[in-house]
């Protein structure tokens, strides 16, 4: 199962809001980045950032398991 999955998107199709399915906390593009940042943070280990178009965004550390991306 998906440790965060994105909840809402921008008419382009960036991702913008997630939930972690673990506790439900629902989190803006912002705040998983700056989590995904932080080397303390569980999201830190199956999540990066990667900068597409100029735009920090969070993607998923491959693992070979289609459904754990983020999408």
């Amino acid at each position: 199962m998906k440790m965060v999955k994105v909840i809402s998107e921008t008419d382009s199709g960036r991702n913008k809001v997630f939930q972690d399915t673990r506790n439900n906390h629902i989190m803006t593009d912002k705040e998983f980045i700056s989590r995904i940042k932080n080397e303390n943070s569980v999201y830190h280990d199956n999540y990066y950032v990667r900068k597409i178009n100029g735009i920090e965004t969070a993607v998923s550390k491959p693992n070979g398991i289609k459904n754990d991306n983020l999408g």
